[in-house]
């Protein structure tokens, strides 16, 4: 199952406009002349423009077509100050100082509708991409936590055909509240919906499965589910549910009675970020899933990390994903 080119081919049916804000890292010039020669988005690059010029000559790249701003002299920046002063209610010579950041002003053009997307972190922190999206990008109507999820292809899952999961929230927040499991949730289940085309069957996960066992960790995924109906009631979920009960149809049988997810689970909700990013490397590692993130969720509009050793590939990769979540 090669879901990456399936992504690809989404994105080509209605390529996205995405800003690369740290157009001065190669890769991010090789992976946006590959972006473009691909057709999955028209990318956008920020940064000093003869410092990206000189670059794609030194790693002997073409760069024709391709959109190039200087975040400092661009002729948005005053409106973008403006706008970013009255969201934050301070002072414009202040927002200047920021806005005028690549990063920022990338975030400010996803904000404004100058861009559908952004990608960044090859050269950022990861908690820095997260906080400069929420300044400038914001949050979902109706969520105010940003998350993650990865896409996991399991290989023959239960010695059929390859199966895959979003397992979330896997690299983001560590010891979620109720309130930020259910956004989790809801944010993950609306993701499998427009990238992967599935109906969403939501497993709030736990040690116990419908109250085996007692105690005030079990009690938050109850109380999480209770508010993730309240938000998306038509979204099928249940929980609290062990693994097994959440994925296994004969474990399912015997734990849950009356349930349209146990058994049948594809998003995985983790307690915490413990379990999220031990349970995904288990699968990646010891069953050989592939393993697709991690992919920030919860934003206005589409804003997506990289790790600082992702390759040309992985942003291609990305961009693909980027681009189909802007569309979808």
């Amino acid at each position: 199952m090669d879901i990456v080119q399936e992504f690809i081919e989404k994105a080509q049916s209605r390529p996205a406009r995405i800003v690369y804000p740290e157009a001065h890292d190669p890769r991010i010039l090789e992976a946006a002349v590959r972006v473009q020669e691909l057709d999955i988005a028209k990318p956008i690059l920020v940064g000093d423009i003869a410092a990206i010029k000189s670059l794609a000559a030194e790693i002997g790249i073409e760069l024709a077509g391709i959109e190039t701003i200087d975040s400092r002299q661009d002729a948005r920046l005053a409106s973008y100050t403006s706008a970013y002063a009255n969201k934050r209610d301070m002072r414009e010579a202040i927002a200047s100082k920021l806005v005028r950041k690549p990063l920022s002003f990338g975030g400010m053009m996803v904000a404004q509708g100058d861009a559908d997307g952004m990608v960044a972190g090859v050269a950022t922190a990861t908690s820095i991409v997260i906080q400069t999206a929420t300044l400038t990008v914001g949050f979902q109507q109706g969520l105010s936590t940003p998350s993650s999820f990865f896409i996991m292809i399991v290989p023959r899952f239960q010695k059929e055909q390859d199966k895959v999961f979003i397992f979330a929230d896997s690299a983001v927040n560590i010891q979620p509240t109720a309130q930020q499991l259910a956004e989790i949730a809801i944010a993950s289940g609306s993701n499998a919906r427009a990238l992967l085309g599935i109906e969403p069957k939501i497993a709030f996960l736990s040690f116990s499965t419908k109250g085996s066992a007692a105690h005030a960790d079990a009690d938050k995924v109850l109380e999480a589910l209770e508010i993730a109906r309240g938000i998306r009631p038509e979204f099928h979920m249940d929980g609290e549910l062990q693994l097994d009960a959440a994925i296994i149809p004969s474990v399912a049988a015997k734990k849950v009675t009356e349930s349209s997810v146990a058994g049948a689970a594809n998003v995985l909700i983790f307690p915490d970020l413990d379990a999220g990013n031990i349970g995904y490397k288990l699968v990646q590692y010891m069953a050989g899933a592939k393993a697709i993130g991690p992919i920030l969720q919860g934003f206005a509009k589409p804003v997506n990390d990289m790790s600082r050793g992702a390759s040309v590939d992985d942003l291609v990769a990305v961009s693909a994903i980027t681009s189909v979540q802007a569309k979808g």
